[in-house]
């Protein structure tokens, strides 16, 4: 029986379940509905919300295991040694008094696939997810920052105009970070990570951070950690932060749910617009900005403008609050980029007024939970030993013909299970 099921059983169930269950360490948070006795201490409420914070201590084949509801940094750091425990104190500190190298330190460190410092990792940000709680409370409960997805084609000028949109907000006094996301190769496995080559101007504006990162082959054109780097990001004080992407395809479908709102770039001379873009990721923006709209291309940007309108009038709503809009862009005059922000913060007051922005971020993080945990369970199966062995085999099989791939892949997936 699993823990979410147990939960919903009387006590009896729960010790005898537990007793059962290989496990290491599990972290409950239960309401205080719950009551559970047969030697069971149970602490004072925590805070104001009825929740208990309880600890059990089970004897089984002379193992101690402990349960606690409470996740505590103080139980996240238990297993780190002095150095570490300095070192994770260091950027934590860094972080948080708005220092630009120990937030590239940290997002090194959460980046990083080595299993210890993975470890380190998850002390980091949840040092820095408690205060970032504090600080939404202290803001009345509103967003610390405004997180904005920006995606289009290649050549679309998604560079230029951040670099022209940041110098802008950092002038207003915003502080911008970007996480420019570069293809990885997957022949080499290398990135150029060019993109701040790219921003001269704003890379070296103090008021701005810019981060190009690799896919690492990652098929939503995101970092597996991008939306941890977000997450320190504002820890950090940066209140805008600008998501750019790799191409137009399955990236938009992973920025679109990390991000408050969703922007699409494109190019005013790109052949027969309405087809050359999925209608699944012209549903997903909340805004389309038709760039290079200078010299030649004010004709061909009208017209495009035009056909977005029309197409976007038969799409279906993605929110009650807000209708999605198409305006056009020139990086190179500043033509509209100034009408482009005012609509920015129209959307960003309208979501937070309709609640929409706080339940689209609940959402998210529900989404980003499971797509972490499909990365693990995918990880964990490659590594199993059984299956390890097999996969070599199996594969030559599948290459000359001699197995199909569906009968190849069950036999991996029973191998995993009765190696469990």
């Amino acid at each position: 029986m699993n823990i979410p099921a147990l939960l919903q059983h009387s006590h009896q169930h729960l010790r005898k379940g537990l007793l059962r269950t290989p496990f290491r360490r599990y972290h409950f948070i239960l309401p205080s509905s719950i009551h559970l006795r047969s030697g069971i201490s149970c602490s004072q409420p925590f805070n104001s919300l009825e929740f208990h914070c309880t600890q059990w201590s089970l004897l089984s084949n002379g193992v101690k295991r402990k349960l606690c509801v409470q996740t505590t940094l103080k139980e996240h750091t238990e297993g780190l040694s002095d150095k570490e425990r300095r070192f994770v104190d260091k950027l934590y500190t860094g972080l948080i008094q708005g220092q630009r190298a120990c937030l590239a330190e940290a997002i090194t460190l959460i980046e990083s696939t080595h299993n210890r410092k993975k470890e380190l990792a998850q002390v980091l940000l949840q040092k820095v997810l408690v205060y970032h709680r504090e600080q939404e409370q202290l803001n009345k409960g509103k967003p610390l920052a405004f997180r904005v997805g920006l995606s289009g084609p290649p050549g679309a000028g998604k560079s230029t105009f951040i670099e022209y949109f940041g110098k802008m907000l950092t002038e207003r006094g915003r502080k911008v970070s970007v996480l420019a996301v570069d293809p990885s190769s997957c022949t080499s496995g290398g990135s150029l990570l060019g993109d701040k080559t790219r921003m001269t101007e704003l890379s070296r504006d103090m008021n701005a951070y810019i981060r190009p990162s690799p896919t690492r082959g990652t098929l939503g054109g995101v970092t597996r950690t991008t939306n941890e780097a977000i997450l320190l990001c504002e820890g950090g004080g940066y209140d805008i932060i600008l998501i750019e992407t790799v191409g137009v395809g399955q990236s938009e479908f992973a920025v679109a749910d990390m991000v408050d709102m969703f922007v699409l770039l494109l190019p005013p001379a790109g052949g027969d617009e309405l087809q050359g873009i999925k209608r699944g990721i012209i549903e997903m923006a909340d805004l389309v900005a038709i760039t290079k709209c200078d010299g030649d291309l004010i004709v061909p940007a009208r017209r495009i403008q035009a056909e977005y309108m029309s197409a976007l009038k038969l799409l279906r709503k993605r929110s009650k609050a807000w209708r999605p809009k198409v305006i056009r862009i020139s990086s190179r005059s500043g033509e509209g980029v100034t009408e482009m922000w005012d609509k920015m913060q129209e959307f960003q007051e309208l979501m937070l007024a309709s609640g929409e922005l706080t339940t689209r971020r609940q959402k998210q993080q529900k989404v980003w939970m499971w797509n972490l945990i499909q990365e693990s369970v995918l990880e964990h199966f490659r590594t199993h030993p059984t299956v390890r062995e097999q996969i070599p085999l199996l594969e030559r099989r599948v290459l000359t013909g001699a197995l199909s791939p569906g009968l190849a892949a069950d036999l991996l997936l029973k191998a995993f299970k009765d190696g469990d």
